[in-house]
């Protein structure tokens, strides 16, 4: 599988990457509505602090770098999206600090709470990124450059399609697959030309047929996507709920039930488990941190194949190194991978990611790329 490579977010929401993929078609619309927007009446509230500092979370370092493909850059520093019907703007304040801005919700308090789930605000990463530092002095130089790379829990049904989509995918493919399916759910409201909408049910998806998503730019993900909705479907307490019971299992449980839905392997699970099923320890692994990997943790793998059994070697010397978080670590070290973040990093750095990656270009036989990446878009 391949792993798209992001490119930073457009300044303003006219611009965007040219793609080969032509426009996609106005979704369908529930049966019970013809109207496609309803009117929202609902004030903004002043811009409030979300007690986190920028060390703490660095909106550039977590959202467009693939962990997300729902949330839209609407202003300099500042990034918009939904979770559940609260329609939810982040931004940096100029001492760095996080405010948060609710532009709907039909409840302030449940929007904040929503929000703090979601930002993982219950860990510290400032002591945790302590503990990698004394555990591996190469974290410890480039976290001086990259603070404030945190991890999301985002909920399990939207995390597993976005990454559904993500499959042999770029980011700016997978943005516009997002988006049409995001576009099914209710209509949140317009903010700085984007227009938001709720995620849409399982219910809503199931009245997707494959067909429509193929015309939709999809391919052979649609039937993905629709085989896996049914599968969900199936499940006698209901998707939903199968999703989240999914958090209290073991790391291993948690992987091989996710992989008996349609098109999802070794790499998907291990994302989905990560950005959303409280999996701390996950390690995605691709052609990145096949590389960190084979660099830094097991050299001895150098020149070898990627197949699933050395994956499940690479993602043991993570945890060994890093401990229980070590999706965390490894977040922050594939940031550091990405091109459009070298020019922060000191000259030093970028030679030895040089060197690194020429000897490592030996081992090319697992998933390549073709586009600066994300974070774990396949």
């Amino acid at each position: 599988m391949k792993r798209a490579r992001p490119t930073p977010p457009p300044a303003t929401p006219t611009t965007s990457r040219s793609s080969p993929i032509p426009p996609l078609p106005t979704p369908p619309q529930p049966r019970h509505s013809s109207k496609k927007h309803q009117k929202i009446i609902f004030q903004p509230t002043n811009w409030a602090p979300v007690n986190l500092t920028q060390s703490e979370l660095s909106l550039p370092l977590t959202f467009p770098t693939g962990q997300t493909f729902r949330w839209k850059q609407t202003g300099p520093l500042q990034y918009t999206g939904s979770l559940g019907r609260h329609l939810i703007s982040l931004k940096h304040h100029k001492n760095g600090d996080v405010y948060y801005q609710i532009h709907h919700s039909p409840s302030q308090p449940a929007a904040k709470s929503a929000l703090l789930s979601f930002l993982n605000t219950n860990i510290s990463l400032t002591e945790m990124w302590h503990g990698f530092a004394a555990a591996d002095s190469r974290f410890a130089e480039l976290a001086q450059h990259f603070k404030g790379a945190r991890v999301l829990r985002q909920d399990p049904l939207e995390c597993l399609i976005q990454f559904l989509c993500s499959s042999n995918n770029n980011i700016s493919r997978i943005t516009k697959m997002v988006d049409f399916v995001s576009s099914l759910g209710d209509h949140l409201g317009n903010v700085e030309g984007f227009e938001f909408h709720a995620f849409p049910s399982l219910e809503r998806l199931a009245l997707v047929t494959e067909q429509q998503l193929r015309e939709a730019g999809f391919g052979y993900r649609a039937k993905y996507v629709t085989g896996t909705v049914n599968a969900l479907q199936s499940k006698p307490e209901g998707g939903v709920k199968w999703l989240e019971s999914l958090r209290k299992l073991q790391l291993q449980m948690v992987i091989d039930s996710l992989c008996t839905l349609p098109g999802i392997g070794l790499k998907v699970a291990s994302c989905i488990a990560l950005f959303s099923l409280d999996q701390h320890h996950a390690i995605p692994v691709d052609t990145h941190v096949w590389r960190i990997a084979t660099t830094h943790l097991v050299p001895e793998l150098a020149g070898a194949s990627l197949t699933p059994k050395l994956c499940g070697r690479v993602a043991d010397a993570f945890v060994t190194k890093y401990g229980k978080y070590a999706g965390w670590a490894q977040t922050l070290l594939f940031i550091a991978e990405l091109p459009s973040q070298r020019a922060l990093l000191p000259s030093v750095t970028v030679n030895e990611k040089k060197s690194s990656k020429k000897r490592g270009s030996k081992a090319q036989h697992g998933p390549s790329n073709t586009e600066e990446g994300g974070q774990q878009a396949d």
